[in-house]
């Protein structure tokens, strides 16, 4: 009797590796191939000091917290649950995970490096470069349980170029402060994909006005031409626009301004992209987030389009002046000719094998307009004198 008790749960045991190896979404089915564990070489030679191990693993990363989401609305157990292997090969553990209090959905999560898995493997300190800490941010889920509030919160994207108004804003900004104080910025690191970009992005540059400066990575990340877009329409057609905008969330951040002009050139792959005219204060440190995009993604392809709309003459002016310094990004483009929208979105195009990441264009209006905020100055403000 005990022999037959041993063999049905052998049994079930390999039914549950045997799907899990078979689904889809397995990171030995669909995840990256060429892609090593840290190993005793990476002391010598870190592999986290090469751009395309770091892209690799962010975006794995990212999937985790799909993943995550997945595992949570399959009911899936510690034993059978997908997400693990896409963050434990890299020797990184899950110490928390990002809920969304409206429905209890999983959108982000706090990967930290695993002193006790590395050393396992003869891995005796971190190799230079890996992060003590990551937060990583999903994107859009087009499941039953968790699609309401993504589109809510990319409908207050569309709507006001900004997600401060959602409670997602709020978490994930507390978590990053959290590790920030707890590792030391330079040692933290934020990244997401779509709406996860355009979350990542916001807190990461609302820690960059308070002096905290992380490394950011943001895949497939919304561009603001969008929004722009359906406003120029609604200038045309004031009413049907207002009545689209009361449909859609509101927002807690006053509206962005209008964009200041810029001036075209081209740098290379890996070159830093200016942000021209605009004044920093001396000795200002820039944060530099990484924009990872695909021309044939309309949603993100715009950070790559130099054209504006703004009359020349006062974009010249605008950069006539010296300024101080320069803020940066940098931007690195997938383009594979014409593709279908959902693989020119998708995330594993990241850290697929053939990914092939061509020549970005400069400093685009829709950079600038992400990131003036942080370098212009404020208007001076009138003295106002004490009462007598």
């Amino acid at each position: 009797m005990a022999n037959s008790c041993s063999g049905e749960v052998q049994e079930r045991d390999m039914v549950v590796v045997q799907e899990e190896e078979a689904h889809p979404y397995a990171f030995h089915v669909s995840g990256p191939r060429n892609v090593a564990s840290p190993n005793w070489r990476d002391l010598i030679s870190s592999s986290w000091k090469k751009e395309n191990y770091k892209r690799t693993v962010f975006s794995c990363f990212i999937q985790a917290v799909y993943l995550l989401e997945i595992d949570r609305q399959e009911n899936r157990t510690e034993e059978n649950a997908l997400a693990p292997n896409w963050w434990r090969g890299f020797k990184y553990k899950l110490t928390q995970t990002l809920i969304d209090e409206r429905d209890g959905s999983i959108f982000g999560a706090v990967l930290e490096w695993d002193r006790a898995a590395a050393l396992a493997d003869m891995v005796l300190m971190r190799p230079s470069g890996a992060p003590k800490a990551v937060l990583a941010l999903r994107g859009t889920l087009l499941k039953g349980p968790t699609i309401r509030r993504d589109i809510e919160d990319d409908l207050r994207f569309l709507a006001w170029e900004s997600l401060k108004g959602s409670v997602r804003f709020k978490v994930a900004l507390e978590a990053l402060k959290s590790v920030a104080e707890m590792y030391g910025s330079s040692n933290v690191c934020v990244a997401g994909h779509s709406l996860g970009a355009g979350f990542a992005l916001q807190v990461g540059k609302a820690l960059a006005k308070e002096g905290v400066y992380v490394e950011a990575h943001l895949f497939n990340p919304p561009s603001v031409s969008m929004a722009m877009s359906l406003r120029n329409i609604g200038e045309k057609a004031g009413f049907a626009w207002k009545r689209f905008k009361s449909m859609l969330p509101s927002n807690g951040e006053t509206q962005a301004t209008g964009d200041d002009g810029e001036k075209t050139s081209t740098l290379g792959l890996r070159g830093w992209i200016p942000l021209l005219g605009y004044k920093t204060s001396m000795g200002l440190k820039n944060w530099a987030p990484n924009f990872y995009v695909n021309n044939s993604d309309y949603i993100c392809c715009s950070y790559t389009d130099p054209d504006g709309t703004e009359d020349k003459k006062e974009a010249d002016k605008e950069n006539a002046g010296p300024a101080n310094g320069q803020v940066a990004a940098k931007l690195f483009v997938m383009s594979k000719g014409k593709q279908k929208f959902l693989e020119a979105h998708g995330l594993e195009q990241w850290w697929s094998d053939d990914v092939q990441l061509q020549q970005a264009l400069h400093n685009s209006k829709l950079m600038s307009r992400q990131l003036k905020s942080l370098y212009t100055f404020p208007a001076t403000q009138p003295t106002q004198r004490m009462p007598q």
